[in-house]
């Protein structure tokens, strides 16, 4: 998938200095709802091209940088909420019946499903930081009706996550590297994910671990009684 979409993306960067932050928008809407589209081949040489520059406004490398992740953060959802809205709308029965003709197999949703069963909302926010699953997890979370608020808020920061460790990589390829192609870019890129990707999901796995023990601590305080 990542080879056959290279040259093609590897064209239309040329127009990142004008359509930058509208294409990432659209790429990253694309990789978030079902339709296969690695978020690799978007957000890394978009901070690739943010540090030389080559990045919509140009000059300022600083807003260019957060333009890119604010747009990847912004398509990530839109994506998402496809994917909820969707599942909302057709049920569990249509996708296991049609989703196989929309690049939805039934044995992937099933393993969204369990996942989401077993571990509950806070999945929407470990997901996004895991291949393949990280578009899937929106349905079952559609399917179960979850507080659309949550859902917002958990899918934004695990995307977040996700997209600003993937644009901070391509732009330090950017100021430390001389040149590289497009193709070498994405690939190392990926790489270095696949190499590192225990340690990101552990840094993930404390601030969950933190989350809630802060609000057990919260729900655990009894309102003052009314005199």
């Amino acid at each position: 998938m990542i080879d056959y979409l290279i040259p093609f993306l590897e064209k239309i960067a040329g127009y990142g200095l004008t359509w930058g932050p509208a294409l990432v928008l659209i790429c990253m809407t694309i990789e978030s709802s079902f339709i296969p589209f690695p978020s690799e081949i978007v957000m890394i040489p978009a901070g690739f091209m943010a540090a030389r520059g080559e990045f919509y406004p140009g000059s300022n490398v600083w807003l260019a940088f957060t333009i890119a992740i604010a747009c990847g953060i912004a398509g990530s959802l839109l994506g998402a909420y496809i994917n909820y809205f969707l599942a909302i709308k057709v049920g569990r029965p249509f996708l296991h019946r049609w989703g196989k003709y929309f690049f939805l197999p039934p044995e992937k949703l099933d393993r969204a499903e369990e996942i989401f069963r077993k571990y509950g909302e806070i999945t929407t926010f470990v997901c996004r930081l895991i291949p393949v699953v990280r578009q899937l997890i929106s349905l079952p979370a559609g399917i179960a009706r979850m507080n659309f608020m949550r859902f917002t808020i958990f899918t934004a920061a695990g995307a977040g996550i996700w997209i600003i460790i993937l644009t901070v990589l391509g732009y330090w390829f950017g100021i430390t590297t001389h040149g590289m192609s497009y193709s070498d870019l994405v690939h190392k890129g990926k790489a270095m994910l696949d190499e590192h990707l225990i340690l990101i999901l552990s840094g993930c796995l404390i601030l969950i671990i933190m989350y809630v023990w802060i609000h057990k601590i919260i729900e655990g305080r009894k309102l003052p009684e009314k005199k």
